[in-house]
This record gives C-alpha cells, structure tokens and sequence, in this order.
C-alpha cells in the first residue's frame, strides 16, 4: 500500500488471508484467555486465533511500504491493527477521489493522443474510483467523454443524443474510432484541395509574368 489505495489493499488483504485459511482473526473478537477449565475446542480456537492474529499483522505490515509503514504504531490485534491503518489513509483516499473526479469530469481531447487512448485513459480513471469505493455508472462515463470532445465532434455528439438506444463504453469507443478517422480524412482532403489551389494560381501568376509585353509601333 502506497498511503492513497487503502480501499484496493484491504480488499486484497483480506482475500489473501482468506485463501490462506489465516482470516480467523479478522472474523472473531481475540477470545478468552485459556484456563484449566477451558475445554479442547477452546484451547484449539486460541491456538488457531493466535496464529492467524500474529500472521495477519505480519502480513499487512509485509504488504505496506517503509515510508508509511514506519509512521504506523504498534498493534497486537488484528482488527484493531487495521482500524488504524484506516483511519490514517481514510483522508487520502477522500484526497485522491476528489482529484480523479475532477480529472474524470475535465479532462478534454486534444488530439495529442489516439482516440481510443483518450477512452481508455478515461475508463481508468472511472475503475481507480471504483477502487476507492466511487462506482462511476457506465452511461455517466459515457457522458463524461462524450462532454471531453473536441467541438469538431459537434455533430457526433448530436447524433448520440437523437438515437434512442444508448451506447456503452466499447461501443462508444468503436464509433469514435471510426469518426476520427473520417475527420482525418476530410481533413487531409481539405489540405489537398487548399494545397492544388495554391498551385493553380502560382501556375497562372508565372503564365502572366512570362507574356511578352506589346509596345504599339510609333
């Protein structure tokens, strides 16, 4: 963990711990402490909780880098272990979903990229908020790329509106792919037109200089 991912990382905690049958501390509050009249299957929990409560630690701190790890204070139990680690990187994850949103809802295409980069960039952005619990629907995504266009994407953007069905993202992405190509080639037209025009009337103004003038005999 890198201090602005704690939502991802707790997630990926807790399933390792599960599939390593070590999550027992993360389900039951640290049990009671063992006696002469604790019977057989309360010593086996202890024992079993213990484990799993000494491993889980180890594996959180294992998985969380020096920089931050060093700030965070000792633990001797799971889930309190855990809460602090929440509560210090709480903020930063509010931090960074504020950033991304504003990224998300901003961000603009300026051609300085492939169209479908610009998608993908914008699809990223919308599963790093997922991974710090903001869903993004799919049809607001849409819309948010939708809105980043360039103002040559006008009549695209119009047709989007008009069609009954809506499309989602690989859909859009699809036919974005396919008008930016097509723009390209207007574009690359209207350069070989302007560019012949050009040359048609250097060809005319040269004609003209080359005539020989007519002097009227005296």
């Amino acid at each position: 963990m890198n201090g602005t991912n704690f939502s991802d990382w707790c997630e990926q905690v807790q399933f390792h711990l599960s599939v390593l049958d070590l999550d027992l501390a993360l389900q039951y509050e640290k049990p009671d402490v063992i006696t002469e009249e604790s019977s057989v299957d309360e010593k086996t929990f202890h024992k079993a909780w213990k484990k799993s409560n000494r491993l889980s630690i180890m594996l959180m701190r294992m998985t969380i880098v020096s920089s931050i790890k060093s700030t965070l204070p000792q633990a001797d139990n799971t889930k309190e272990f855990l809460k602090i680690v929440e509560e210090r990187f709480l903020t930063a994850d509010k931090s960074l979903a504020g950033t991304l949103m504003d990224d998300l809802t901003t961000r603009k295409f300026d051609g300085t990229c492939e169209m479908h980069e610009h998608v993908l960039e914008m699809t990223n952005i919308a599963a790093k908020l997922k991974g710090l619990g903001m869903n993004v629907d799919e049809f607001f995504l849409v819309q948010f790329i939708l809105n980043s266009l360039h103002s040559q994407y006008g009549p695209f953007q119009i047709l989007y509106n008009t069609i009954r069905d809506k499309w989602n993202v690989n859909e859009l992405s699809g036919m974005l792919v396919q008008e930016e190509a097509r723009l390209k080639k207007q574009d690359q037209h209207s350069v070989h037109l302007v560019t012949q025009g050009a040359k048609k009337k250097n060809y005319g103004n040269g004609i003209k200089r080359a005539l020989p003038k007519h002097h009227e005999s005296s």
